[in-house]
């Protein structure tokens, strides 16, 4: 695979976005069939996408598997879903019952998905002409910044936590701490409460509390996320009695205040509309893991999943694995801080194996800003990831504006992270260059912004 921009660090990148173009180069030359995937989730609510593969038995029934298995896994994780409904080829739609089923390939993302929508996990075929009809809602979110608000942004690493008084912050902090690694709700309830207490005590009075958290989100409810996942696994009892509540309790415990929780990546897309004045806002925050966030053309929240991190960035299937899903490729190890943990040998840094993943990125990061070139090749990889992978996210989101935020973007490395992605789409895909904006915000707001736009989320009154 020829690439215009490479990823000096990764020789066997193959980005999907090219994938995904050759592919359908390829149909277009020889003649194929059409392909519709929907996605069906709560409330009925369905999503629908239309590819076109090549004709069953010409020699490309691997070939069209393959590629439609990705992009099957692209559009559960970005969309979301419980039944899984193929329309056309048969055959396709077999291996792809196959993945899904308990034990195969894909046994994670469908066990996740269940637990998610509370539903037992299909996939069905029917005809072509039998496709499901999309069926989407959005709504409003955030922006109301009247009275005292808590913003409190709940990261792998470190917490966030921000006091704004009719919209202006005037106090803000973070704190290390370690919630994956903790399997006590304990932990992460006294530490939410330590925050809370910090910031109210900043303000004369609370009217509200606004949380932006890894995970899903449903109705304030924390349905899963990676920071709860030693206790999902090692305590579900205390996962169902005190996390899946934890931050409408803490919330009564203040006072009985309202609260409104969202995936952080949500509160990224949200900050980044709010900073913008403008929609069509995709927020990406590298941090623990992948953050993904979507405001639609009228400035809404779509409903979609938009868990990025299980997004497959690479077809390489040598490609690094994620430990949590299993799977090969996918956005948690190209855009997060593991992303600069995996190419430090590469780059010929070692890096002290008894250290955090945050320390660890720390020490990157103090060699980027000794200008350690090492340093600066890790994040000129990592850059030249994300601009084919901001063109593979345009396949599913209509995009003016991509906000990139999280630890792994501040700095100097961040800045190089951010032309190299400018760069793969002036010269790789020069049509989406007219039409998309990365956005690197500054320093202060890449930090704690999320914070700040969590305090927005909940309406007072």
């Amino acid at each position: 695979m020829l690439l215009k921009v490479k990823a000096p660090l990764d020789p066997g990148f193959m980005p999907m976005a090219v994938v995904y173009r050759d592919f359908e180069a390829a149909v277009a030359a020889e003649g194929g069939q059409k392909l519709t995937v929907g996605l069906e989730r709560n409330d009925g609510l369905t999503s629908v996408y239309t590819v076109d593969i090549f004709k069953d038995g010409t020699g490309h029934d691997e070939e069209n598997h393959e590629f439609v298995e990705r992009l099957v896994k692209t559009l559960l994780w970005t969309r979301g879903g419980y039944k899984l409904i193929i329309a056309g080829s048969k055959l396709i739609a077999d291996r792809i019952k196959a993945d899904y089923a308990v034990g195969g390939a894909r046994d994670f993302d469908r066990d996740f998905m269940s637990g998610v929508y509370e539903a037992d996990f299909e996939v069905v075929h029917v005809p072509f002409e039998q496709a499901p009809v999309q069926k989407e809602s959005a709504t409003p979110v955030g922006r109301h910044l009247d009275g005292c608000r808590i913003g409190f942004d709940a990261g792998g690493s470190d917490r966030k936590v921000s006091a704004v008084v009719e919209g202006e912050a005037t106090y803000s902090e973070e704190v290390v701490w370690f919630p994956k690694l903790q399997n006590d709700p304990r932990y992460h309830y006294d530490g939410i409460m330590d925050a809370m207490k910090t910031a109210a005590s900043k303000m004369p009075r609370v009217d509200a509390i606004g949380v932006s958290t890894a995970g899903v989100v449903i109705s304030n409810r924390i349905m899963t996320s990676s920071l709860f996942l030693k206790v999902k696994n090692e305590n579900p009892e205390a996962f169902e009695k005190v996390v899946k509540n934890i931050y409408t309790d803490i919330a009564k415990e203040l006072g009985n205040v309202p609260i409104e929780v969202a995936n952080d990546g949500d509160v990224t897309a949200l900050a980044g509309a709010m900073d913008l004045n403008d929609t069509n806002v995709l927020g990406v925050a590298m941090g623990t893991s992948e953050a993904g966030g979507y405001v639609d053309g009228n400035g809404n929240i779509t409903g979609w999943l938009n868990e990025l991190a299980f997004v497959p960035a690479d077809y390489n299937k040598n490609a690094m694995v994620d430990e949590w899903s299993g799977d090969y490729g996918c956005g948690v190890k190209y855009f997060s801080q593991d992303a600069v943990i995996k190419l430090a040998p590469a780059a010929g840094i070692a890096l002290d194996e008894s250290a955090s993943p945050a320390e660890k990125l720390k020490a990157v990061q103090k060699l980027m800003a000794e200008g350690d070139k090492r340093a600066a090749d890790i994040y000129e990889t990592i850059g030249a990831y994300f601009g084919y992978a901001v063109a593979y996210y345009a396949l599913f989101y209509d995009i003016k504006h991509v906000l990139l935020m999280g630890r792994v973007s501040s700095g100097e490395g961040g800045s190089i992270l951010h032309k190299t992605a400018q760069r793969v789409l002036r010269e790789e895909f020069p049509a989406l260059a007219e039409k998309i904006t990365i956005h690197l915000p500054d320093e202060s707001s890449r930090r704690v912004g999320q914070s700040i736009a969590a305090a927005s989320l909940p309406v007072i009154g």
